[in-house]
Protein backbone atom coordinates (compact mmCIF):
# COMPACT_ATOMS: atom_id res chain seq x y z
CA UNK A 1 0.00 0.00 0.00
CA UNK A 2 1.86 3.24 -1.05
CA UNK A 3 2.35 6.03 1.85
CA UNK A 4 3.01 8.89 -0.51
CA UNK A 5 -0.04 10.53 -2.84
CA UNK A 6 1.02 13.99 -3.06
CA UNK A 7 4.00 16.32 -1.72
CA UNK A 8 3.08 16.16 1.94
CA UNK A 9 3.28 12.59 3.26
CA UNK A 10 1.22 10.79 4.82
CA UNK A 11 1.36 11.00 9.12
CA UNK A 12 -1.17 9.61 11.61
CA UNK A 13 -0.67 11.24 14.95
CA UNK A 14 -1.81 10.20 18.28
CA UNK A 15 -2.32 12.62 21.03
CA UNK A 16 -3.82 12.63 24.30
CA UNK A 17 -3.12 13.12 28.02
CA UNK A 18 -0.28 11.65 29.94
CA UNK A 19 -0.89 8.19 30.83
CA UNK A 20 -3.58 7.30 28.40
CA UNK A 21 -1.70 4.30 26.28
CA UNK A 22 -0.83 7.07 23.92
CA UNK A 23 2.82 4.86 23.27
CA UNK A 24 1.38 1.65 23.09
CA UNK A 25 -1.13 2.03 20.36
CA UNK A 26 1.44 3.69 18.34
CA UNK A 27 3.70 0.77 19.18
CA UNK A 28 0.73 -1.24 18.05
CA UNK A 29 -0.23 1.18 14.58
CA UNK A 30 3.44 1.05 13.49
CA UNK A 31 3.58 -2.62 13.67
CA UNK A 32 0.62 -3.01 11.41
CA UNK A 33 1.06 -0.77 9.27
CA UNK A 34 4.89 -0.35 8.55
CA UNK A 35 5.85 2.50 10.52
CA UNK A 36 7.97 4.34 12.56
CA UNK A 37 7.46 6.90 15.39
CA UNK A 38 8.22 10.12 16.22
CA UNK A 39 8.06 11.15 19.93
CA UNK A 40 6.51 14.80 20.44
CA UNK A 41 7.24 14.75 24.21
CA UNK A 42 9.30 17.63 25.87
CA UNK A 43 11.06 15.22 28.41
CA UNK A 44 11.92 11.97 26.20
CA UNK A 45 13.86 14.17 23.64
CA UNK A 46 16.69 14.74 26.39
CA UNK A 47 18.99 11.84 27.40
CA UNK A 48 19.24 10.33 30.66
CA UNK A 49 15.28 11.17 31.32
CA UNK A 50 14.47 7.59 30.91
CA UNK A 51 12.54 6.78 33.61
CA UNK A 52 10.36 9.59 34.46
CA UNK A 53 9.65 10.63 30.92
CA UNK A 54 8.21 6.80 30.26
CA UNK A 55 10.93 6.93 27.52
CA UNK A 56 9.88 3.54 25.24
CA UNK A 57 12.24 1.39 26.44
CA UNK A 58 15.67 0.18 24.69
CA UNK A 59 13.69 -3.69 23.81
CA UNK A 60 10.76 -1.40 22.38
CA UNK A 61 12.89 0.80 20.32
CA UNK A 62 14.53 -2.16 18.88
CA UNK A 63 11.28 -3.52 17.62
CA UNK A 64 10.00 0.19 16.09
CA UNK A 65 12.32 2.72 15.72
CA UNK A 66 12.05 6.19 17.33
CA UNK A 67 12.85 9.26 15.91
CA UNK A 68 13.52 12.63 18.41
CA UNK A 69 14.67 10.63 21.50
CA UNK A 70 17.54 11.57 22.89
CA UNK A 71 18.77 14.61 21.00
CA UNK A 72 18.63 17.12 23.46
CA UNK A 73 21.07 17.53 26.38
CA UNK A 74 19.22 17.76 30.09
CA UNK A 75 20.45 21.52 30.26
CA UNK A 76 20.02 22.52 27.01
CA UNK A 77 16.95 24.68 25.64
CA UNK A 78 14.86 23.47 23.48
CA UNK A 79 12.27 25.16 21.78
CA UNK A 80 9.32 24.11 20.12
CA UNK A 81 10.82 25.84 16.85
CA UNK A 82 14.09 23.34 17.15
CA UNK A 83 11.36 19.99 17.26
CA UNK A 84 9.03 21.27 14.87
CA UNK A 85 12.67 21.56 12.43
CA UNK A 86 13.80 17.89 13.64
CA UNK A 87 10.39 16.15 13.10
CA UNK A 88 9.67 17.91 9.63
CA UNK A 89 12.98 16.38 9.02
CA UNK A 90 11.90 12.44 10.59
CA UNK A 91 8.84 12.07 8.45
CA UNK A 92 10.18 12.91 5.08
CA UNK A 93 13.28 10.42 6.10
CA UNK A 94 10.57 7.92 7.58
CA UNK A 95 8.33 8.24 4.33
CA UNK A 96 11.42 8.21 1.63
CA UNK A 97 11.92 4.88 3.08
CA UNK A 98 8.37 3.75 2.21
CA UNK A 99 7.06 3.88 6.21
CA UNK A 100 4.44 5.54 7.58
CA UNK A 101 5.29 8.51 10.31
CA UNK A 102 3.52 8.24 13.33
CA UNK A 103 3.87 10.93 15.70
CA UNK A 104 2.83 10.50 19.42
CA UNK A 105 3.26 12.70 22.13
CA UNK A 106 1.50 14.95 24.75
CA UNK A 107 3.40 17.67 24.83
CA UNK A 108 0.24 20.09 22.60
CA UNK A 109 2.68 22.72 21.78
CA UNK A 110 5.10 20.23 19.70
CA UNK A 111 2.36 18.72 18.16
CA UNK A 112 1.09 21.46 16.73
CA UNK A 113 4.08 23.02 15.48
CA UNK A 114 3.72 20.61 12.88
CA UNK A 115 0.38 20.10 12.80
CA UNK A 116 -0.12 23.38 11.64
CA UNK A 117 3.02 24.60 10.81
CA UNK A 118 3.32 27.46 13.23
CA UNK A 119 5.65 30.11 12.06
CA UNK A 120 7.28 31.64 15.14
CA UNK A 121 8.24 34.79 15.86
CA UNK A 122 11.61 36.24 15.49
CA UNK A 123 14.54 35.89 18.15
CA UNK A 124 14.11 38.08 21.28
CA UNK A 125 16.01 40.72 22.71
CA UNK A 126 19.04 38.68 24.34
CA UNK A 127 19.64 41.48 27.02
CA UNK A 128 16.16 41.86 28.31
CA UNK A 129 16.26 37.75 28.17
CA UNK A 130 19.16 38.01 30.35
CA UNK A 131 17.53 40.04 32.69
CA UNK A 132 14.15 38.02 32.79
CA UNK A 133 15.89 34.75 33.13
CA UNK A 134 17.83 35.85 36.35
CA UNK A 135 13.85 36.13 37.89
CA UNK A 136 12.08 33.25 39.70
CA UNK A 137 8.95 31.88 37.75
CA UNK A 138 6.62 33.80 40.36
CA UNK A 139 8.00 36.77 39.67
CA UNK A 140 7.83 36.37 36.07
CA UNK A 141 4.29 35.28 36.32
CA UNK A 142 3.67 39.06 38.30
CA UNK A 143 5.77 40.78 35.27
CA UNK A 144 3.42 39.05 33.02
CA UNK A 145 0.37 40.17 34.82
CA UNK A 146 1.41 43.62 35.40
CA UNK A 147 1.76 43.56 31.61
CA UNK A 148 -1.98 42.37 31.69
CA UNK A 149 -0.73 39.64 29.90
CA UNK A 150 -3.49 35.90 29.44
CA UNK A 151 -0.86 32.98 30.33
CA UNK A 152 -3.85 30.47 31.03
CA UNK A 153 -2.79 29.24 27.74
CA UNK A 154 0.79 28.57 28.32
CA UNK A 155 3.02 26.36 30.54
CA UNK A 156 3.78 28.69 33.73
CA UNK A 157 6.08 25.88 35.41
CA UNK A 158 8.08 26.08 32.32
CA UNK A 159 10.68 29.68 32.66
CA UNK A 160 11.77 29.50 28.88
CA UNK A 161 8.13 29.73 27.54
CA UNK A 162 7.62 32.02 30.31
CA UNK A 163 9.89 34.55 29.34
CA UNK A 164 9.06 34.45 25.84
CA UNK A 165 5.49 34.99 26.12
CA UNK A 166 6.66 38.12 27.89
CA UNK A 167 9.13 39.36 25.31
CA UNK A 168 6.26 38.81 22.69
CA UNK A 169 3.93 40.71 24.67
CA UNK A 170 1.88 37.85 24.43
CA UNK A 171 2.11 37.17 20.87
CA UNK A 172 1.65 33.73 19.81
CA UNK A 173 2.90 31.77 16.67
CA UNK A 174 0.95 32.29 13.47
CA UNK A 175 -0.72 28.95 12.92
CA UNK A 176 -1.47 27.98 9.38
CA UNK A 177 -4.41 25.49 8.01
CA UNK A 178 -3.72 21.66 9.27
CA UNK A 179 -0.98 19.83 6.99
CA UNK A 180 -2.42 17.58 4.84
CA UNK A 181 -2.77 13.91 4.32
CA UNK A 182 -2.72 14.24 8.22
CA UNK A 183 -5.18 11.74 10.57
CA UNK A 184 -4.98 12.85 14.13
CA UNK A 185 -6.48 10.25 16.53
CA UNK A 186 -7.19 11.18 20.54
CA UNK A 187 -7.52 8.71 23.26
CA UNK A 188 -10.26 9.93 25.80
CA UNK A 189 -9.90 8.68 28.76
CA UNK A 190 -12.20 8.44 31.97
CA UNK A 191 -10.86 10.68 34.81
CA UNK A 192 -10.98 8.35 37.59
CA UNK A 193 -8.95 6.11 35.38
CA UNK A 194 -6.26 8.10 34.23
CA UNK A 195 -5.75 9.32 38.12
CA UNK A 196 -5.56 5.57 39.11
CA UNK A 197 -2.65 5.08 35.61
CA UNK A 198 -1.36 7.99 37.08
CA UNK A 199 -0.77 6.50 40.70
CA UNK A 200 0.13 3.33 39.23
CA UNK A 201 2.78 4.74 37.32
CA UNK A 202 4.32 6.85 39.78
CA UNK A 203 4.96 4.08 42.37
CA UNK A 204 6.59 1.97 39.01
CA UNK A 205 8.98 5.07 37.91
CA UNK A 206 9.83 5.12 41.54
CA UNK A 207 10.84 1.55 42.24
CA UNK A 208 12.28 1.59 39.12
CA UNK A 209 15.26 3.83 40.37
CA UNK A 210 13.50 7.60 39.24
CA UNK A 211 15.32 8.95 42.59
CA UNK A 212 18.54 8.36 41.23
CA UNK A 213 18.05 9.03 38.04
CA UNK A 214 17.18 12.63 39.53
CA UNK A 215 20.27 12.46 41.45
CA UNK A 216 22.62 11.27 38.49
CA UNK A 217 21.36 14.07 36.92
CA UNK A 218 21.69 16.97 39.47
CA UNK A 219 25.79 15.66 40.17
CA UNK A 220 26.50 16.65 36.77
CA UNK A 221 23.74 19.44 35.93
CA UNK A 222 22.43 21.13 39.62
CA UNK A 223 19.22 21.92 40.32
CA UNK A 224 19.08 24.57 37.84
CA UNK A 225 19.28 21.96 34.85
CA UNK A 226 16.77 23.19 32.08
CA UNK A 227 14.99 19.39 32.54
CA UNK A 228 14.45 19.42 35.86
CA UNK A 229 12.26 21.71 35.45
CA UNK A 230 9.81 18.92 33.94
CA UNK A 231 6.62 17.12 36.00
CA UNK A 232 8.61 14.00 37.66
CA UNK A 233 11.65 15.27 38.28
CA UNK A 234 10.79 19.26 40.09
CA UNK A 235 9.75 18.08 42.64
CA UNK A 236 12.55 15.85 44.19
CA UNK A 237 14.65 18.65 45.40
CA UNK A 238 12.98 19.30 49.00
CA UNK A 239 13.46 15.59 49.23
CA UNK A 240 17.00 15.42 48.88
CA UNK A 241 17.72 18.76 50.92
CA UNK A 242 16.07 16.92 53.87
CA UNK A 243 12.91 19.33 53.71
CA UNK A 244 10.78 16.17 52.14
CA UNK A 245 9.63 12.52 52.64
CA UNK A 246 9.94 10.33 49.73
CA UNK A 247 5.74 10.06 50.92
CA UNK A 248 5.41 13.52 50.19
CA UNK A 249 7.61 13.62 47.27
CA UNK A 250 5.61 10.81 45.58
CA UNK A 251 2.20 12.57 47.00
CA UNK A 252 3.27 15.87 44.92
CA UNK A 253 4.89 13.95 41.67
CA UNK A 254 1.01 12.62 41.36
CA UNK A 255 -0.82 15.62 42.30
CA UNK A 256 1.46 17.64 39.43
CA UNK A 257 0.86 15.08 37.30
CA UNK A 258 -2.90 14.75 37.34
CA UNK A 259 -2.81 18.83 36.69
CA UNK A 260 -0.72 18.51 33.74
CA UNK A 261 -3.26 15.92 32.52
CA UNK A 262 -5.79 18.59 32.85
CA UNK A 263 -4.05 21.07 30.65
CA UNK A 264 -3.50 18.20 28.13
CA UNK A 265 -6.80 17.50 27.80
CA UNK A 266 -7.98 21.26 27.50
CA UNK A 267 -5.31 21.60 25.25
CA UNK A 268 -6.11 19.15 22.70
CA UNK A 269 -9.92 19.81 22.88
CA UNK A 270 -9.79 22.84 21.03
CA UNK A 271 -8.33 20.73 17.82
CA UNK A 272 -11.43 20.27 15.66
CA UNK A 273 -9.92 17.59 13.43
CA UNK A 274 -9.03 14.97 16.19
CA UNK A 275 -10.89 11.69 15.57
CA UNK A 276 -11.61 11.09 19.19
CA UNK A 277 -11.34 7.34 20.68
CA UNK A 278 -12.70 6.15 23.65
CA UNK A 279 -10.22 4.30 26.15
CA UNK A 280 -9.64 1.17 26.85
CA UNK A 281 -9.03 1.72 22.49
CA UNK A 282 -10.76 -1.03 20.27
CA UNK A 283 -7.62 -1.33 18.58
CA UNK A 284 -9.97 -3.04 15.25
CA UNK A 285 -11.66 0.41 15.27
CA UNK A 286 -8.56 2.35 14.83
CA UNK A 287 -7.22 0.00 12.29
CA UNK A 288 -10.14 0.60 10.35
CA UNK A 289 -9.84 4.38 10.57
CA UNK A 290 -6.32 4.00 9.48
CA UNK A 291 -6.89 1.57 6.74
CA UNK A 292 -9.71 4.10 5.49
CA UNK A 293 -7.26 6.82 5.70
CA UNK A 294 -4.39 5.27 4.07
CA UNK A 295 -6.58 3.83 0.89
CA UNK A 296 -7.81 7.46 0.01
Amino acid sequence: MPINTSKTPKMVVIVGETASGKSSLAMAVAKKFNGEIICADSSTIRKGFDIGSAKPSPEEQKQIKHHLLDVADPDEIFSAAKFKNLAQKAIIQISNKGKLPIMVGGSGLYVDSVLFDYQFLPASDHKERELLAKLSVKDLISVAKGRKLDISEIDTANKVRLIRFIQTNGQLPKKRPLRKNTLIIGLKSNREDINKQITARTEQMIEQGLADEVEKIVEHYGWNCEGLKAVGYREWQDHFLGKKSLEKTKFEIIKDTKYLAKKQRTWFRRNKFIHWTRTPVNQAEVVELITTFLDK
